[in-house]
């Protein structure tokens, strides 16, 4: 692979990563606006085109006042009303469709051209299916919320969210490789302190993120407007008595889940401050160093968004800034790792070796 077709594929990947980010957000934007449920049918082709006439907008707004979101929820709205919901899921996906196109039109004249070897194809194919599939998960987790509840199943909206971090880790981790031309994995890496501290930061946040997605879910982040008490109390009483058996709280009772999310982010900034006063003194380069200090940074205000949610009652545009820097949070952490994972260093004279490329 040329200079020039290394850079195509990174601009590539990057635009990629970007979208997705975008589509998450943007997905947030449209649940907290309760437009997630408006159009009743997943139509990839002929969804294309919104409702055209009077008629076909009394049509899809009857199709609608079927669902228990109008008959429990919005049993007075109107047309008009029904339009301002509809156009944003709408848009929505609208943009996933162009999306996916941006994502299969490169990557297939990648593969046409040779600029991706078909034998080193299979992550890069994985890619662009996984942005496919994540069109139908989105679907899939819709259609929990037009049959009895008028809310989506927050299993499935968490592993919509889960997948789509595991195609961002892998986007971002792929665009990484491209702009530091491949290096060799540094011998022992896997298994020193380090590289282990940063693998759990990882985990911790993952699971972190998913409560999030509990929280929305579940609309757990209404329970309680105070912080750091809730209730009054910083520990409420009952928290594994509320449903049975007594686990199924941990992922489906709403105070349970509100207060494992909001303390398991002391966590989260406890393993980044160990990593961090664990690799300062190694000869890691300063890039990594100043990436260990904004991953910190960034669980801080990550922290206090949280508290400003509560606080507040659930704002949009505080929810939307708060889903916003996780992801943020989850890129960094992806780049800590690579960095911790391909970077050579000197510990005992503190001096970084510069990453060793192979050929692409």
């Amino acid at each position: 692979m040329s200079k020039k077709e290394n850079k195509m594929v990174t601009i590539w990947l990057i635009v990629v990563a970007v979208l997705i980010m975008g589509l998450v957000v943007f997905g947030g934007f449209v649940r907290l606006t309760r437009s997630g449920l408006s159009i009743v049918e997943w139509n990839p082709i002929s969804g294309v085109v919104p409702p055209v006439g009077q008629q076909a907008w009394e049509t899809e707004f009857a199709k609608y006042q079927e669902t228990p979101e109008f008959q429990k929820v919005n049993a007075t709205m109107t047309l008009e009303e029904y339009k301002e919901i509809f156009y944003l899921e709408y848009i929505h996906r609208l943009i996933a469709r162009f999306a996916g196109l941006i994502v299969a039109i490169p990557l297939l004249y990648f593969l046409i051209k040779g600029i991706i070897p078909w034998r080193k194809s299979a992550v890069y194919v994985l890619i662009g299916l996984m942005f496919g599939f994540q069109g139908w998960l989105g679907w899939y987790m819709v259609s929990s919320g037009l049959v009895n509840n008028p809310a989506v199943s927050h299993y499935r909206l968490t592993f919509h969210l889960l997948t789509a971090l595991l195609l961002l880790g892998l986007t971002v981790w792929m665009a990484l490789q491209h702009l530091s031309g491949f290096p060799k994995r540094v011998p022992g890496a896997v298994k020193s302190t380090p590289f282990i501290l940063s693998l759990t930061l990882l985990v911790v946040l993952i699971l972190q993120i998913a409560y999030g997605g509990f929280m929305a879910g579940l609309k757990a982040g209404h329970v309680s407007n105070t912080y750091p008490l809730m209730f009054g109390v910083l520990v409420p009483p009952g928290m594994l008595t509320i449903v049975e058996p007594w686990w199924l709280n941990l992922v489906s009772a709403s105070t349970t889940v509100h207060f494992i999310h909001r303390w398991f982010a002391i966590v989260v900034l406890a393993v980044s401050i160990i990593l961090y006063y664990l690799t300062r003194k190694r000869g890691y380069s300063r890039q990594l160093h100043q990436s260990i200090i904004l991953m910190v940074g960034l669980v801080g205000v990550q922290i206090l968004l949280g508290a400003l949610t509560v606080w507040f009652f659930v704002p949009t545009w505080i929810a939307l800034v708060h889903q916003a820097t996780a992801l943020l949070l989850f890129v960094t952490t992806i780049f800590i790792n690579y960095r911790v994972l391909h970077e050579p260093v000197t510990a005992a004279e503190g001096v970084p070796t510069e990453l060793e490329p192979t050929t692409a």
